[in-house]
């Protein structure tokens, strides 16, 4: 039969005259498919990993509550910033089984967001196409979510309904922007870095990280960093800012300020640990892959081990310093880039972490140097 015929191939029209099944086969066969630009590099990329537990997590309920579904889903995203056809924000949980797809970052809404707000209430404006990485990597607290929890509270007092309060992962556009964003826990009376510049040609998230698959562009960094010799993402770490002072009072001034960063991090959870049992009472140890967290230290041997890292043994001796602190190191080690993002800023909050802890507990200081503002 002749005819007028229109049918759908990766979801384009084709409308074609019919004048027989051989023409519209032949037709057919013409028809390339479609390409999906930059799909393999995609689907190369964390938001991709549907297996991961970053979108599986929620499996067995059959829906990602509204708290989390902003970030870990693609319905979730677009709902939160409006491009569903809702009012901006979560408005309803989401459903499982998807990932962050294409359509999360290019829609109507994304080409023209400029502005983020961060958990502590902190606007950013003109802030251009980072608007969209930062929509989720900027964190789940701040400096005024965990004072608002500690208000009222004595220092030095262990109170049973604390709770470790979790920045949550890759909070890499709070710590770029310092105490603009006040990520980290600031303490009162200290002066903190605010937003990072690497330099006037680096600015923007793309500008380091392949935007689609995410990953470090090294060869751009050995473009400028030419001592210690980049040939690897591993290298990054060996890289010096040009500061002389020695952060971590180690002796050792030129080492990578990743590596200050690390001994820094080191000094901390020993003081972490030194407070919790002489203050707090009750030994804690980290897990950095078990919720949440910190736990007790049932057999103190300074380490969490399989049966300790568990839920039901979470750590349950807050005291607002030891919570302060913990905050600052989970902060430090959850955006594992924070030695490229604002690495001063950082080794700021580790410093008045160690110095708070030093009033009640022995802490080596000795050589450390604090950044400036």
């Amino acid at each position: 039969m002749n005819g007028i015929g229109t049918w759908t191939r990766h979801g384009l029209t084709i409308a074609a005259l019919t004048l027989g099944a051989a023409v519209f086969d032949a037709a057919w066969a013409q028809s390339p498919p479609l390409q999906i630009p930059f799909v393999d590099d995609w689907a190369a990329s964390p938001h991709a990993r549907a297996a991961e537990e970053a979108f599986t997590h929620w499996n067995e309920e059959g829906e990602i509550p509204v708290a989390c579904a902003q970030c870990h889903s693609t319905p979730g995203f677009l709902d939160y910033i409006g491009a569903d056809g809702s009012r901006p924000g979560v408005d309803r949980p989401a459903p499982v089984g998807t990932v962050i797809s294409c359509i999360a970052c290019h829609n109507e809404v994304t080409v023209i967001m400029d502005s983020v707000t961060f958990p502590s209430g902190a606007e950013i404006t003109n802030a251009g196409d980072d608007s969209r990485c930062m929509t989720c990597h900027r964190g789940r607290e701040s400096t005024v979510s965990v004072n608002k929890r500690l208000d009222g509270r004595e220092a030095d007092t262990v109170s049973d309904d604390l709770r470790f309060i979790n920045i949550h992962y890759r909070a890499a556009g709070a710590t770029r922007y310092g105490t603009e964003a006040m990520g980290a826990y600031e303490y009162e009376d200290q002066a903190y870095r605010g937003y990072f510049v690497h330099d006037e040609d680096v600015t923007r998230c793309a500008d380091c990280h392949e935007q689609h698959t995410v990953k470090i562009r090294v060869d751009e960094c050995a473009g400028c960093h030419k001592s210690p010799r980049i040939r690897e993402k591993a290298d990054l770490r060996k890289i010096r800012d040009k500061s002389k002072d020695d952060f971590d009072g180690d002796g050792d001034a030129d080492e990578g300020i990743a590596e200050e960063i690390a001994t820094l991090q080191a000094a901390l959870y020993a003081a972490i640990q030194a407070y919790a049992s002489e203050v707090g009472g009750v030994p804690t140890a980290y897990d950095a892959h078990a919720y949440p967290y910190f736990f007790n230290d049932t057999n103190a041997n300074g380490k969490a081990d399989a049966g300790e890292a568990r839920y039901p043994n979470r750590y349950n001796a807050w005291t607002p310093r030891l919570l302060k602190a913990a905050y600052n190191y989970q902060y430090s080690l959850k955006d594992p880039g924070v030695y490229a993002h604002n690495p001063l800023y950082v080794i700021q909050t580790l410093h008045d972490s160690l110095a708070d802890l030093a009033t009640k507990v022995e802490v080596d200081m000795a050589g450390m140097v604090r950044p400036g503002p």
